[in-house]
């Protein structure tokens, strides 16, 4: 299928064209109609699938006739409302509005926390008809009298599961009881859990369901690959990884803020250009990092789960998990960081011993046996670990590496 045949305006097939997209992905493929139609929508698709386009493009040209150059703020409401969990996301999101929005005179705008609320004020007093926000912010600026829903047609739960993960459904509720002229709902996600399932059974009507990949699955363009380390030789793994390798561009994921401000220091130390980037950092901070990293002044980018979340790092080549998630469906999303819009991508994983039960429950989740090769001069000292069980039909090695995992059957 082409982009033509999704029923959207030719401004909008021209922008498409200009950026160099000829096939829609498959969420993009199923979600455009459906949108167009006014219809809900709950949608789950891998990260990097196009999910953002699949929204952004059907409600800019359902809004095409409300576009108009007045001055008067009272002609440009808010009516479309995207929520999401980061402040990342959040940019991105909007970066794609105004990408894909640039032939439409639609005001869009977007608020987040971090940064001061005069500005965030002044925008949304001149009037935008597209808002993206993260749901803290906005009830900031609701309570301030800075932001008016009370016209908002079409509301959007983007990565949907991370905010419910971060605490985030007393402030969506808050939010939803302002929306008084409510006609649409989409809600995307990456994975469809139970809690997912109940939201959009409260707040859908008679929703279309999309799901355009298994749940719990990896991208089949990512090498996956397991490095068995002692935990106190990890940096020094990473290191050699990375120098060996020469690789170049690499978004490493830690559990913690403070383990990703210990590694990032640990490796600019020692000769490898690194930053980290979390929630504690200034935003100017975080998007000097982020810029740092993709213009390749930056070699390592060191970031949380929640900081990571909606990263658009184009050809991303190397994602390295140097502590597994404690979610399995976490590692899910850190790999799906490469090996987007159909490039290939390596992600790697440095898994000790008392790790084990995280990446048995990462193997049952994505139902493989993920392939394992020890680094030279890294072998672990506890050799009488026992191998996990592979799975019917699955590989065990990969790179000549023995055909055993890495880590034992107790933890610590």
């Amino acid at each position: 299928m082409q982009f033509e045949e999704l029923g959207l305006s030719p401004d909008l097939l021209r922008t498409v064209e200009e950026e160099g997209y000829e096939v829609p992905t498959p969420v993009q493929e199923r979600a455009i109609p459906l949108v167009l139609q006014r219809r809900d929508v709950l949608a789950a698709a891998q990260t990097g699938t196009g999910k953002t386009a699949a929204f952004t493009l059907p409600i800019l040209d359902i809004l095409r006739p409300h576009a108009n150059t007045s001055f008067s703020p009272a002609r440009h409401p808010v009516r479309a409302l995207v929520l999401t969990p980061t402040r990342e996301l959040a940019m991105q999101v909007s970066e794609s509005v105004k990408t894909y929005g640039r032939k439409v005179p639609l005001r869009a705008a977007v608020v987040y926390g971090g940064v001061p609320l005069d500005p965030q004020i002044k925008e949304l007093a001149a009037g935008v008809e597209i808002l993206v926000a993260t749901p803290g912010r906005l009830l900031d600026l609701v309570g301030q009298r800075a932001a008016n829903l009370a016209q908002v047609e079409i509301l959007v739960l983007d990565e949907a599961d991370r905010m419910l993960d971060m605490g985030f459904m007393p402030d969506i509720r808050r939010i939803l009881d302002l929306l008084l002229s409510r006609k649409q709902t989409l809600l995307f996600s990456a994975t469809f859990s139970d809690d997912i399932k109940r939201l959009a059974g409260s707040i859908l009507n008679n929703p279309v369901t999309i799901e355009v990949s298994r749940h719990g699955t990896a991208a089949e363009n990512v090498r996956q690959l397991v490095y068995p380390v002692d935990r106190d030789r990890k940096e020094e793994l990473l290191r050699h990884l990375i120098l060996k390798g020469d690789w170049h561009q690499v978004l490493v994921f830690t559990r913690t803020k403070l383990t990703a401000s210990r590694l990032a220091s640990w490796l600019d130390r020692n000769g490898v250009a690194a930053t980290a980037i979390h929630s504690d950092r200034a935003q100017s901070d975080r998007t000097k990092a982020l810029e740092g990293f993709k213009n390749g002044e930056i070699r390592v980018l060191v970031a949380t789960d929640v900081a990571a979340r909606g990263l658009d790092i184009e050809d991303l080549p190397h994602v390295v998990n140097f502590e597994l998630p404690w979610n399995p469906e976490d590692y899910v999303h850190r790999v799906g960081r490469t090996g987007r819009a159909g490039a290939t991508g390596d992600a790697v994983s440095l898994v000790c011993l008392d790790e084990a039960d995280l990446l048995r429950g990462v193997q049952r989740l994505l139902q493989i046996a993920i392939p394992w090769e020890v680094a030279d001069g890294f072998t672990p000292r506890r050799t009488e670990a026992q191998p996990l069980r592979t799975p019917r039909g699955s590989s065990g090695s990969a790179g000549g590496g023995r055909s055993r995992s890495c880590a034992g059957g107790r933890r610590g």
